[in-house]
């Protein structure tokens, strides 16, 4: 008769710790894309209408720019 041990993990899978890490992480990039995208549109804001146009946007286009789709 075979016995099988069903209290470890399988290989490749992560346990308890593993995804309350993964979870953090997640956490924190998003946090860090936030705060990324709140300086870009902050300093973007910044600029007049003609330093914008000098970089070939208008202000419409900060938005977008700072959420990380291109324009070009």
């Amino acid at each position: 008769m075979a016995a099988f041990d069903t209290t470890r993990t399988t290989y490749g899978s992560t346990g308890l710790f593993g995804r309350i890490g993964s979870l953090f992480n997640t956490v924190l990039a998003s946090a860090v894309a936030w705060n990324d995208a709140r300086v870009t549109r902050n300093t973007l804001g910044a600029l007049s209408d003609r330093e914008l146009a000098d970089i070939g946007m208008c202000r419409g286009d900060i938005d977008e720019i700072a959420n990380g789709k291109s324009l070009f």
